[in-house]
């Protein structure tokens, strides 16, 4: 009988073969190693936000010094961030349907090299200036193209730099090399943190109404791509650049060469930090000597941090972080203005005061005068 049996085919879909794959491959952590993961992506969450909030004050002094307007959000551009970026996540949730993974992130590696690389050049600068011995001169160059001649004369390039700004480019560029060719977490990490400390600095919210639309949308914006569809997560796990921190589950067992991450975007850094340094700098302008805002703050911080990592461990299930986070970022300094009577003054706190126009009636009288 069992001579005569014939062979029926069984068709296996290629997603269960996937998921078996995944669950067969995936190495099982440890409950130390999970919460050494969870534990690095803390620190390497907040680090960005705390020394960024402390450079955007200094950015911004250095600036107006400058007798220049640093570039800022406006109301409309923080309406329209949301909606901005579910067009583009949704445009590459796309092509990884459609075209190959391999070269779309063979592309997306390419830029992301360049950007990263200038990005920890940048955040190297003053560290390498406090290491280098002061016997070292620090030889200033400047980089002058120009076309025409006199008053028809318009700048092509004007970049100064320094001879500590080489040794920055160099080990960055042996940093984004050895990201390039290996991939490596750790040096993903560094250009994943060298793009939120730059963000948080560079990237400023002029007032706490244009932080409070922002958040919100992306408020909103989170939950409906976490909850309501798989885009996110497929975009995040199909896309090989550093806007995300990874740190690994499985580290006690395979060391450096682990491979079951736990994972943190970017925008979970870098949007509410933005938001943390505009009260860093509200401090700053109230001339009270203390911090409490930001402090307050950047605690909330840490503790909605805490929560989605808790509710994530415990659902088994991927959480929008902005979901746990943007309430703890608003009500905390909402709620700390309101017993203080501080209100007021922070829905009224700009970094750059609106420049006033010439009235209309003012001109004209100048005119007949």
């Amino acid at each position: 009988m069992a001579e005569s049996a014939t062979e029926i085919p069984i068709s296996i879909p290629e997603s269960v073969i996937e998921n078996v794959k995944n669950a067969t491959e995936r190495v099982p952590a440890s409950i130390e190693g999970v919460a050494i993961a969870y534990l690095s992506l803390v620190v390497m969450a907040i680090l960005p936000i705390f020394f960024g909030s402390f450079r955007s004050v200094k950015y911004l002094k250095e600036q107006k010094d400058a007798g220049e307007r640093a570039e800022t959000m406006s109301n409309k551009d923080a309406l329209m961030f949301p909606l901005i970026a579910s067009c583009a996540l949704f445009g590459l949730y796309v092509f990884f349907q459609i075209f190959s993974k391999e070269y779309i992130n063979m592309l997306l590696t390419g830029y992301f090299f360049f950007l990263g690389v200038l990005a920890l050049s940048h955040l190297l600068s003053p560290i390498i200036a406090f290491l280098v011995p002061a016997s070292i001169p620090n030889v200033p160059y400047h980089i002058h193209f120009t076309r025409g001649e006199r008053e028809r004369r318009t700048d092509l390039v004007n970049y100064k730099f320094t001879s500590y700004d080489v040794i920055c480019l160099i080990i960055s560029l042996v940093l984004g090399a050895w990201y390039l060719f290996k991939k490596h977490w750790i040096a993903n990490n560094l250009f994943g943190i060298a793009f939120a400390v730059n963000g948080v600095e560079l990237l400023h919210l002029n007032n706490v109404v244009t932080g409070c639309i922002l958040l919100s949308g992306l408020f909103l914006y989170d939950i409906f791509w976490v909850f309501g569809t798989n885009v996110m997560v497929t975009v995040a796990k199909s896309f090989e650049a550093p806007i995300k921190l990874v740190f690994p589950q499985d580290l006690l067992v395979n060391g450096l060469s682990a491979s079951n991450f736990a994972m943190l975007g970017l925008g979970d850094i870098v949007v509410p930090g933005i938001f943390i340094a505009l009260l860093l700098r509200f401090d700053r302008s109230l001339q009270r000597g203390s911090e409490l805002y930001f402090r307050a703050t950047f605690t909330a911080y840490i503790l909605g941090l805490l929560a989605t990592i808790m509710v994530m461990h415990v659902f088994k299930h991927a959480q929008p972080a902005l979901l746990y986070l943007v309430p703890a970022c608003l009500a905390t300094p909402l709620a700390l203005a309101a017993m203080r009577g501080d209100l007021p003054a922070l829905f009224h706190y700009e970094d750059q005061p609106a420049l006033e126009e010439p009235a209309a009636g003012s001109s004209k009288a100048k005119k007949t005068e």
